[in-house]
């Protein structure tokens, strides 16, 4: 075995490294050369409205900034934002591996013999609630720092819905 490694002349993993150029590239503008460093120029870029050709691989400065990019959200908001989600995805999950432990003492101890079908179920159910929090986390939380949340934070999410499916114009 360690001769077949020997024998190797470059790394084993060096394909899935990105920094490490190869010996031969297949697409010579794949690999440019800016400021005596290699890099790696991005075929594409993805962005809400869907995957774009790339003219420039690097992040644009701040002069380079779109001045119709939306404002950065305000540390308050986050931090209410981050609790909401936390809330909403750890609430279910607790509740599934509650519900999947309870049965398998259940199950244990004789007391019910529990069909496969019952823990599939809460899995799907608790888990999939869980997932669903990031998402509700995130739009019931209200977008103004000086306003304070309602306790389930529907009427919040009602106003983001609508606001983050409103065209562009």
């Amino acid at each position: 075995m360690r001769s077949l490694l020997c024998s190797h002349h470059t790394s084993p993993l060096q394909f899935l490294s990105r920094t490490i150029p190869k010996a031969k590239t297949q697409n010579p503008k794949a690999l440019i050369a800016s400021n005596n460093k290699l890099r790696y120029e991005s075929m594409l870029r993805a962005s809400p409205k869907g995957f774009q050709p790339s003219k420039n691989s690097e992040k644009p400065s701040k002069s380079d900034a779109d001045p119709e990019d939306d404002p950065p959200i305000p540390q308050e908001v986050f931090e209410r934002m981050m609790g909401r989600i936390v809330v909403s995805v750890g609430a279910p999950l607790g509740l599934g591996v509650a519900v999947l432990k309870l049965l398998d003492v259940l199950k244990d101890r004789n007391v019910w013999d529990v069909p496969l079908w019952v823990p599939f179920l809460t899995t799907l159910v608790t888990f999939g609630a869980s997932t669903l929090g990031i998402a509700y986390g995130s739009l019931s939380t209200n977008l103004d720092p000086t306003k304070t949340n309602s306790l389930f934070g529907l009427e919040e999410a009602k106003e983001n819905w609508v606001e983050m499916w409103k065209e562009d114009q």
